[in-house]
Parts: structure tokens; sequence; C-alpha cells
């Protein structure tokens, strides 16, 4: 039987639950918690609810409480957060008069959910930052290979002859929307819940707007309960990170099929491999492998996200407080290695473009070109066509033949068989239409594989890349703009 004491705290409760959290909040909340304190007391002193001596003896004491650092706000039992210790070390150096004024008009509720969205604001846009460099570096490389033909896969087996170029703006073209995903997660949770106080507002004439701006908010939460219950500013962090996990994840597993020596398509770069301790022979793609269970763990974290904050009432609750906190920024935290990681990865990859462009033609990948040509020129149903080139692939298969071996004497024989008249064509036609380079140049519409409409859509995703990161300049020199009239507020105030 357990022994209760009846003492708060529970020995095992400040273990496993009041230190571990007074660590993260001192990762986490230390800095927005200054900030917060600071923007309040110039709000409080700004609409008459505290003397001005009052907010200059505030600002003093956390001004004294930075220069002390973090490190000094140790965890003492019983005080039970940062929240408190901060408080406690703030009345010793201004005075129980003074420094006990501080939560007015205040509750830890929405000052605790102010601080998550102050903590996860820079997260969010770090993310961005590091989306940007990866989308970066996948545009020049595939600038590079726009002429570099391979075969496009489909259910896992050689399709259609396109390029690399092809393959990979296809993959930003996901990125772009990862990052506009991120950038919805930022906007949503950029808004104040300060002025909710504890859930119904308060009866102190704040100004819910200043607090806002002094902190770089772009708004204020309109409703008092929503302001301490919602929980989507959250979730939409873990969606934007799913969809990019999800899409990175997609583009990891064909990395790793290009890198074997079966494919032979790309060689990952030396400074990225590890050898076998026994086969010396091995390159081990090891990075690759890295990124792939990195990039489980933050598709993890993100789901944790989510059934913390499934199926719990709507209003304040630990479950989406310091509960929270391993999960939510832990997943901000991995996506930053990952992103980091897959740059590098690509600034350094290496291409077997002689290799790739043979195996662009291998299993009779450019047929679709053979029986497209025949509709155009012998005014051939489709279906007719299809017949037709289907019946001279499995001659081939059957004998051995290559692409290479295909003429126009064994279409027209095929043709008699298979819909009872021959179609004469010349060699060259049957050739010209087999060749990977013609089929990929033919391919020049919107978003074709030819390199010319490749060409258009790089152009397009770079401006799109410059738009982003306008978007990402714009929010952070919001940021300093909210810290420098927040700074001069305060000297106004001293």
């Amino acid at each position: 039987m357990t022994e209760h004491t009846g003492k708060f705290p529970h020995p095992l409760y400040e273990k496993h639950v009041l230190k571990p959290f007074f660590r993260d909040a001192q990762t986490y909340y230390y800095e927005p918690m200054l900030k917060a304190n600071r923007a309040h007391s110039v709000m409080l002193a700004q609409c008459g609810i505290i003397t001005r001596e009052n907010a200059r003896a505030l600002l003093a004491a956390l001004a004294q409480v930075e220069a002390e650092g973090v490190a000094a706000l140790v965890y003492q039992s019983g005080v039970e957060d940062l929240f408190f210790a901060m408080e406690r070390r703030l009345i010793e150096i201004a005075g129980a008069e003074h420094g006990g004024n501080l939560q007015l008009a205040r509750s830890r509720n929405d000052l605790g959910y102010a601080l998550t969205r102050l903590s996860l604001r820079p997260l969010i846009l770090t993310a961005i930052r590091h989306l940007h460099e990866l989308r970066h570096a996948l545009l020049d490389f595939a600038e590079a290979h726009l002429e570099t033909l391979m075969p496009g896969y489909t259910h896992t087996q050689p399709a259609q002859p396109t390029t690399m170029a092809h393959y990979i703006v296809g993959v930003c073209a996901g990125m772009e929307r990862d990052t506009a995903r991120l950038q919805q997660a930022h906007r949503v949770n950029n808004q104040s819940p300060l002025g909710a106080a504890a859930l119904t507002g308060t009866g102190f004439p704040v100004d819910r707007l200043l607090s806002a701006r002094l902190l770089g908010f772009g708004g204020v939460m309109a409703s008092t309960w929503d302001s301490i219950g919602a929980s989507d500013n959250l979730t939409d962090v873990a969606a934007a990170l799913t969809s990019l996990g999800v899409n990175l994840s997609r583009f990891t597993h064909d990395m790793l099929f290009r890198a074997t020596q079966e494919s032979g398509a790309i060689r990952i770069d030396d400074s990225f491999i590890q050898i076998s301790s026994i086969m010396p022979q091995k390159r081990n793609p090891v990075v690759l492998e890295h990124l792939r269970a990195r990039i489980s763990r933050m598709l993890s974290q993100a789901q944790g996200i989510v059934l913390q904050c499934h199926n719990i009432p709507f209003g304040d609750t630990q479950d989406i407080e310091d509960e929270i906190f391993p999960p939510l920024f832990g997943s901000l935290e991995t996506s930053f290695e990952i992103l980091e990681l897959y740059t590098a990865v690509m600034r350094t990859l290496h291409v077997n473009v002689a290799h790739l462009r043979e195996r662009a033609v291998s299993g009779f990948t450019t047929v679709t070109e053979l029986a497209d040509s025949l509709v155009r020129t012998a005014g051939l149903p489709f279906r007719q066509a299809h017949r037709i080139v289907s019946g001279m692939v499995t001659h081939a298969l059957k004998n051995g033949l290559s692409p290479q071996d295909l003429g126009a004497a064994l279409l027209a024989d095929v043709a008699q068989e298979v819909i009872g008249r021959r179609v004469e064509v010349s060699d060259k036609f049957v050739q010209d239409a087999l060749d990977p380079e013609q089929f990929v140049l033919l391919r020049a519409g919107i978003g074709g594989a030819a390199p010319v409409a490749t060409g258009q859509v790089l152009i397009a995703q770079r401006e799109q890349l410059s738009a982003d990161i306008a978007w990402l300049n714009d929010a952070q020199a919001g940021l300093d703009n909210a810290d420098h009239a927040l700074d001069e507020a305060i000297a106004a105030l001293m």
C-alpha cells in the first residue's frame, strides 16, 4: 500500500512530473516568460491598473532576473513550476508591494497558452527556413539534370522515360504545399490569448490589443474560452509536419532504391557512407536510413500531438500544457535535423547519367509513343494501336529481342495478326518512336517531361520560393519590430 504523506508534492509526482516539466520550462518558456512579463507590466501601467512606480519596479526586477540567468531559477520542492519560481524571485527583488502585482488581470491559464504560442513561433519559422534551403538545393539539382534521362516508375515497375528534373520538380511541388501548411500553422498560432485570464476574462480594464502588439502577435483571440481551450494551433503544426514527413518518406524510399547497385542511378557522397566491418566492397548509404528513421520519429511525435489533443475537455487541461512539450517541440526539432541533413545530401549527390539513360529505354518503356505515333500517322484507333504494340512487345520478350531490334516488318506482321491487316511504316518510324529522347521531347505540354516544360515549372517554383522567403522575412521583421516597440515602451516607463 502506498504511504500518503498529505504534503505536496508526493515524491513520485515530483520525480515524474514537476522536475521534468520544470526543466522543459527552463528550455522553452524562460525567454518568452520574461518577454510576456515585461509586456504585461507595460500594459498594466498604460491602462492605469498599476502605478508607473510599480511598473518600473517590476521591469527592474525582471532585468535582474534575466541578468542572473535561467540557471539561477532552480527547482524548489513545493514551488511547483517556473512561473512560481520566477514570481517568487521577482517579489524578493521588488518587494511584495510591487512584485506581487504582476499577476493582476492574468492567470497561469492565459499566460501558459501565450508562452506555448511564443515558444512555437521561432520553431515554426526555423522549420520553414530549413525547408526553404532544401527546396533551393532540390531546384538547383533539378536544373542540373533537365536533360538527364531516367525511367519513370508506376507500381514500382519501369513505365516511361522521363528526366531526373521532371521527377525532382514533382517532389518540390509537394514541398511548396508543405511550406504553405507551415505558414498557415504559424498564422493560427500567432494569435494572443492574453486577457482571457482563467477563462472568462478579467474585470480590470486591460488592453488585449496592446499586449498582443507588444509581443508581436498577429491579433487577439476573440473568445476568452477559445483562448484557453484551443488546441488547433498545436494540431496544425502536427498536420503540416505529418504531410512533410509523408512526402519526405516517399522520396526517401525512392532514394534508397536508386542508391542500390541493382538500380545504380545515384551515388551518395562518401561523407555520408559507412563501410561494413567484414565486407570490404560495401558502401552503405546509412544517411538515408537515418533520415528514414528520423522521419518516422517526427511522424510519431506529430501523431502524439493529435492524440493528446483528442478526446479531452474543451478548456484548460494539462494534456495540452506541460504534457505536450515532448512531442510538440520534439517534432519541430526533429524536422530541423531531417531538413538540414537532406539539404546536405542533395548538395553532394552524384547521378550516374549514362547508366540512367540506358535504363530509360530498357523494359520497353517507350512503346507508348509507338502506339501514339500509329494513331497520328497511320490513323488507327488507339485501342488497335495499343494491341499491335502490345503484341510486338510480347513477341520481343519471348524471343529475347531488345527495343532496338523492333522494326517495320515485325509491326506489319503483328498488325495482320491482331487487327486483320498489315500496317506499313518504315524502320525509321519505329526507331524514332522508340527513342527515349524523342519520347521526352514530345511531352512539352504544361508540366510535361520535356526539358522546356519542366524548365517552366522550375522557374515557377523558384518564383514561389522567392515569395516564400519574402513571407518569412516579413514574419521575422514583424517579430523584430514588436521587440523594438516593447523596448521603447519599457524605456518610456523607466
